[in-house]
């Protein structure tokens, strides 16, 4: 087997089982292996560390699976297939939804593999390489373990030029939904697409967080930005707001939360705005406009390490021109993905950006993702979605 040489210094984070073996790690490559091979992981010290999957296209060179001398062959990936679906099983509600995330990538101990349940489908997205180049086994092991109608696969933006992967969104088992799915949650119906909606149609993170803001919303006016296909923005229709606005630059995400308006909203509709975040903000602010309730649910700003700086000030940006036009005694409830932005720097850029804008700003919630999106706790990245609901003088 080949062997990847860690450089001196270099070991603790592996020694820490965090999943990920950087380039910059590296010291040598011993053998010749192909990009998604099995290899051994060693130390300065020749000694054995753990077991991953390669890729010279990656800056993550190896994704580790596994701190024993055991292969990493099919039933090894099923097996950690079975524990993720099991433990699924056993969280408190499990039955009564009508989605789920069912492996959650390095949460799992699966870097690179991420299932959604979606009734009787499975959305699949592949990060890894070396895991797409296993992807029948993988798929075989998903019907083995749920029997789905059908398996759909779903890609991410950017993934060509992370790890050289090209795979191409459509059913790869069974068949796919006639047309949207539908997804309840509490009082409120979704329509999602699995084909063409981002992620894999729905932000399923979001759905223990989208009623705890919605409390919020009683006789409010609310601001849902960046509402992609309406979720906070229902929920706060449930929840008795007067009026809604939702901003998206997407017409597709938008056409979609008109439809999702629609089946939920019996009296005056939300209004729907085409719109850059950063750009209607700024003309709100500038016309004076004001809003009770603010909901900021950005796309993932950082990618990689080398952009958190940008990401951090592009956040600051954004939740000042938020807090200005927020009302004296408004809700901020102002999220993150960018699993690089630590919980505490968001905090404190949310700080500065209250500073900027003048405001004295208090977190009275934190929130965060749900149960089905486990948390590793040795890979603090999983952590990677953010919330704080604020309140604003």
């Amino acid at each position: 087997m080949a062997r990847v040489r860690i450089a001196p210094g270099r070991e603790a984070p592996i020694r820490g089982r965090h999943p990920w073996v950087f380039s910059g790690a590296v010291a040598a490559v011993e053998g010749s292996p192909a990009d998604g091979d099995v290899v051994d992981v060693v130390g300065a010290d020749d000694r054995f560390l753990a077991r991953g999957l390669f890729n010279r296209r990656s800056q993550i060179r190896v994704r580790l699976y596994t701190w024993r001398d055991e292969p990493l062959d099919d039933a090894f990936f099923a097996s950690r297939i079975a524990g993720a679906v099991a433990l699924r099983r056993r969280l408190p509600g499990a039955d009564a939804r009508d989605a789920m995330r069912l492996v959650f990538s390095e949460g799992d101990g699966l870097s690179g593999l991420t299932v959604d349940r979606y009734g009787d489908t499975l959305c699949v997205q592949l990060t890894s390489l070396a895991l797409a180049r296993r992807r029948e086994a993988i798929f075989d092991a998903l019907e083995a373990q749920l029997r789905p109608s059908g398996i759909v696969l779903r890609t991410e933006k950017g993934i060509l030029e992370d790890e050289g992967l090209e795979l191409a969104d459509g059913v790869v088992r069974g068949r796919s939904p006639d047309g949207m799915v539908t997804l309840r949650e509490g009082d409120v119906v979704f329509q999602v697409d699995l084909r063409t909606g981002q992620k894999t149609g729905f932000y399923l993170d979001q759905s223990v967080n989208r009623p705890a803001v919605a409390r919020y919303a009683p006789g409010r006016s609310v601001a849902d930005v960046c509402c992609y296909t309406g979720g906070f923005a229902l929920h706060c229709a449930a929840g008795g707001a007067r009026r809604i606005v939702g901003v998206d630059a997407s017409e597709r995400a938008l056409s979609l939360a008109r439809d999702n308006a629609g089946r939920n909203v019996s009296g005056a509709q939300p209004e729907w705005v085409r719109e850059d975040a950063f750009r209607w903000l700024t003309e709100q602010a500038a016309g004076g406009a004001r809003y009770d309730l603010v909901v900021l649910d950005p796309p993932r700003f950082a990618r990689s390490t080398r952009g958190v700086v940008q990401a951090l000030r592009a956040y600051r940006r954004l939740n000042e021109t938020a807090l200005r036009v927020l009302e004296p005694g408004g809700v901020l409830a102002t999220f993150s993905c960018s699993g690089r932005v630590d919980p505490e720097a968001f905090r404190m850029v949310v700080g500065r950006a209250a500073a900027a804008a003048g405001r004295h700003v208090r977190i009275v919630e934190r929130l965060g993702q749900p149960p089905d999106h486990p948390v590793s706790a040795t890979c603090p990245e999983t952590l990677y979605l953010k919330g704080l609901i604020c309140v604003a003088e």
